[in-house]
């Protein structure tokens, strides 16, 4: 086994893989931008050294400063963990050539494996099935169009190098095509310095399911069963599970054979994941699914394989790595109960998903399911890399089980300072669909109006903010209050009752308070929410002040490692500016006082600004130009994703503050329109 381990990645993945390294008496070595000098890896890690500026192409994506970190800390094996140079042939062969182990397969399986397009050549030569398409070397418009004729629409457009739903188009016809290449090349050449793409037939309802497999150097091959991971959103995953829903023996026999077909023709070692697509318009089917592709390196969702399992496969890779035979024969392998994954990431799915930094705050709890995180409470989430902050994966005697205990996780689960996707978990965990498994890579879209966040501020949620913001109040002119002791109106021998005027999210909100002896009402337009005194408590946190909002006395809660009273309904963040509520999962602000900027006097719709940091990759039009409400202006990426920036008015472009490829920060004005 080896002595130290440098890790090459960063986030969850590099915490999760110093866990293993950790148990096995390992040493530990973190590699850091200068994003992440301060991050929890760094923290958690035996050794430190820094590589470069916050850019991956400058740190993390430098397998020199890799491998001469490694040579001067005395490392004798180097985990890419996912992404960054995990599929990086050439890295690979670098570390064998300086005599450094890497934790993943050999470069030549890497490399076959790497291009989507001799990736499908080499399933089709052992018999896997293969969806019609093109994947030759030639690459000109035409060639493309004749080709897309030929299989017909609708079709993807695939980037042939990289994976992560990168370089990826759904084309309706031959009209969009040109449009949709040009795109699709364009975001391949910037992910992965690679163009070329090729055209697959698009599988209507489509499942995405996957085979988890390892190998070792001494010939032996193993499946660990597979995992269901339709539920995407923009080709990214959000929920993965294992099993998979519906899945019957016969069908998994088929499967799995065809996924160690294809590992064995590479003569695959380490961990490995074979991917398919199923037609998900009836019951899983033995003749239903073909390969799509192939990832060479351990998944975000291997967790979940993890858990029904009872593997460490962190472990196994440092086994086999190190020379070792697999630990176990497909025999002994044994599927217990059910698991799930949850992604949760920092984005405001109120707001197209629009990606979110800024530091962590929140409740800090015992968690009963797994969490595999990257970062503390207190810690800045930058907005340089990916959007995943953390994982929840709960294992159950069996799915609906696991859904719950996730369900219940999400519905504590209480973040602050950046914009999450928990609350939209937690309201998918209770879709009628998901729960009876009619799970495919489009039922978010399907959806999307029932996982959308509640609308505006309901009476109860409105009596919960109206407290807030009076203890808000007191924090302006003393100690912090009880919430008994609230300048509520309240008189001798009378029902207490005060106005309160406060500022959410759009609005400003005018309601009635009562207050008595038991409860604190709120009322607005003929609406009512009641609050009972009784289960109001009151709990400092991290410097600020946190007051909890408890429902059952039958139960306990815990607060920081100390037993309350009540599971919690819901969490109040007061301090001097205003009160933020979190309930299920999902954030609403109460503002004391608010300010707004309108310096110039334009109307706030006139200027296109920057949602957050990134390179403008296009802009579109010119000054002077008519444009209408929702035509693409200009396109920023940003956290490895391209946004589209459209014209909030008809008009015409008054002014272009940018041109292709300039950096830009959040809040930087980019165009400026005028009225018609």
């Amino acid at each position: 086994m080896f002595n130290t381990l440098l890790i090459a990645n960063r986030g969850e993945i590099a915490c999760r893989i110093m866990r293993t390294a950790r148990r096995l008496g390992i040493s530990t070595i973190a590699v850091y931008s200068d994003a992440d000098q301060n991050a929890k890896h760094v923290r958690e890690a035996d050794h430190a050294i820094r590589l470069g500026p916050a850019a991956a192409r400058d740190s993390y994506l430098r397998g020199d400063l890799i491998l001469k970190a490694a040579q001067e800390l005395g490392a004798d094996a180097i985990h890419p963990g996912y992404g960054f140079l995990s599929e990086n042939a050439d890295f690979a062969q670098a570390c064998t050539s300086a005599g450094i182990a890497f934790v993943g397969p050999r470069p030549d399986a890497i490399r076959d494996m790497g291009l989507k397009d001799r990736a499908k050549a080499i399933a089709q030569q052992v018999g896997a099935p293969v969806l019609p398409g093109y994947w030759e070397a030639e690459q000109s418009t035409e060639r493309l169009k004749t080709e897309a004729d030929r299989i017909g629409f609708p079709l993807l457009i695939k980037a042939v190098a990289g994976g992560g739903g990168r370089g990826i188009r759904v084309v309706e016809s031959l009209d969009g095509l040109a449009l949709a290449l040009q795109s699709a090349k364009r975001e391949a050449a910037a992910a992965f310095g690679d163009d070329r793409v090729m055209l697959e037939r698009l599988v209507l309802c489509p499942r995405h399911i996957e085979v988890q497999i390892f190998g070792d150097l001494h010939g032996n091959l193993v499946h660990l069963f597979e995992r269901d991971c339709s539920i995407q959103r923009r080709r990214q995953k959000l929920i993965e599970e294992a099993p998979a829903p519906g899945m019957t023996e016969a069908v998994r026999d088929s499967l799995t054979q065809a996924a160690l077909k294809i590992a064995r023709a590479v003569h695959y070692c380490n961990a490995g994941t074979v991917e398919f697509v199923f037609d998900g318009q009836g019951p899983l089917r033995p003749d239903g699914f073909w390969f799509l592709e192939m990832n060479t390196r351990l998944q975000v969702e291997h967790p979940v394989t993890e858990a029904i399992v009872g593997l460490d496969l962190v472990e196994w890779q440092l086994r086999v790595a190190a020379g070792e035979k697999l630990p176990l024969n497909q025999a002994d392998i044994i599927m217990t109960g059910a698991a799930i994954e949850a992604r949760l990431v920092a984005e405001d799915p109120s707001k197209g998903f629009l990606p979110s930094s800024g530091v962590l705050g929140g409740l800090s709890h015992q968690s009963k399911i797994r969490i595999d995180s990257g970062f503390d409470l207190g810690d800045r989430f930058p907005d340089t890399y990916d959007s995943l902050i953390e994982k929840a994966i709960a294992h159950g005697q069996d799915r609906p089980q696991a859904i719950r205990l996730l369900q219940q996780e999400l519905s504590t689960r209480v973040v602050t300072g950046i914009k999450t996707n928990i609350g939209y978990l937690e309201r998918l965990c209770r879709l009628p669909a998901f729960l009876q498994g009619e799970v495919h890579t489009g039922l978010l879209e399907e959806a999307a109006s029932v996982l959308s966040k509640p609308d505006g501020y309901d009476a109860r949620r409105l009596a919960l903010g109206a407290i807030g913001v009076q203890v808000a109040r007191e924090l302006e002119i003393g100690d912090f209050p009880s919430p008994f002791n609230l300048a509520d109106g309240w008189r001798l021998n009378a029902n207490a009752h005060l106005a309160v005027h406060f500022e959410g999210e759009p609005d400003t909100y005018s309601l009635s308070i009562k207050s008595d002896a038991t409860q604190i009402s709120a009322s607005i337009a003929g609406d009512h929410g009641v609050v009972a005194r009784n289960l109001l408590q009151v709990v400092g946190q991290s410097g600020a002040w946190t007051m909890l909002i408890a429902h059952d006395k039958n139960h306990r809660a815990m607060v920081d490692g100390d037993a309350t009273i009540g599971s919690i309904a819901a969490t109040l963040f007061v301090d001097k500016v205003g009160v933020t509520l979190v309930e299920n999962g999902e954030v609403w602000h109460y503002r004391l006082t608010s300010t707004h900027d309108n310096s110039d006097g334009l109307d706030a719709s006139d200027d296109i600004q920057a949602p957050l940091p990134g390179k403008i990759v296009m802009v579109y039009g010119k000054p002077n130009q008519q444009v209408k409400q929702g035509q693409v202006l200009a396109v920023l990426e940003a956290m490895k994703m391209e946004h589209a920036l459209t014209a909030t008015r008809d008009g015409f472009i008054q002014e272009i503050y940018v041109q292709d490829g300039r950096q830009v920060k959040a809040g930087d004005t980019l165009i400026r329109l005028k009225p018609e």
